[in-house]
């Protein structure tokens, strides 16, 4: 049956087929431009973030531990980060947990403490060359020795965890080396070992 139905035509009942055509048409045409309209401006997805990383490196240490551990990472051409250099190339230290020290603050006039120690590194991009990634006890508070675990992640294309493992650091000052790896030319991961070597204030 016909959209629209025109005017009786001569005393008789019917539809022009013409018009409904054009009618059809029109309604065509409408529906493909709201559809274009919708491809053109999607919906905004808020609270959405997707931050470029190719790796992932999280060190942390006992929840609720007021001992301060360190992540250095030294990559291609000697770059580094540190807390005292949060950013290097494309490397990034994107938390620097300092124990106890950094756990607190206020919100909306109440303490709120955070006792998960942790610290994240990423790097954005795959140049060539070595990486280490080193653990510092910079500060300790109750001279204990404090369990440290190391998680590293390839993040693209897809998540693939490349080290993980749990090391001892016995007293401040100690410095051990996490574990290394090596981007080749066409940015693949290869010899990842845990040599050891010290890199903090060798600057």
């Amino acid at each position: 049956m016909s959209l629209f139905r025109s005017r009786k035509s001569n005393g008789n009942s019917g539809s022009d087929p013409f018009t409904d055509l054009l009618f059809n048409a029109l309604l065509t045409f409408t529906f493909l431009f709201l559809i274009s309209l919708l491809l053109i401006n999607p919906p905004a997805k808020s609270g959405i973030i997707d931050p470029k990383a190719e790796f992932l490196i999280t060190v942390s240490w006992e929840d609720g531990s007021a001992n301060d551990i360190d992540t250095w990472v030294q990559g291609p051409q000697n770059k580094r980060i540190w807390f005292k250099q949060t950013q290097n190339g494309l490397m990034h230290l994107d938390r620097d947990d300092r124990g106890a020290a950094n756990d607190t603050q206020q919100v909306n006039g109440k303490e709120i403490i955070n006792p998960l120690n942790q610290e994240v590194v990423t790097i954005r991009g795959r140049p060539p060359g070595e990486f280490i990634v080193n653990v510092h006890y910079y500060k300790s508070e109750d001279q204990l020795e404090v369990p440290v675990t190391i998680y590293l992640a390839e993040v693209n294309p897809t998540l693939k965890v490349l080290h993980y493992a749990t090391l001892n650091l016995k007293n401040e000052g100690e410095e051990k080396t996490a574990v290394r790896f090596t981007l080749n030319g066409q940015g693949k991961v290869e010899n990842i070992n845990t040599l050891q070597t010290n890199i903090v204030g060798n600057l």
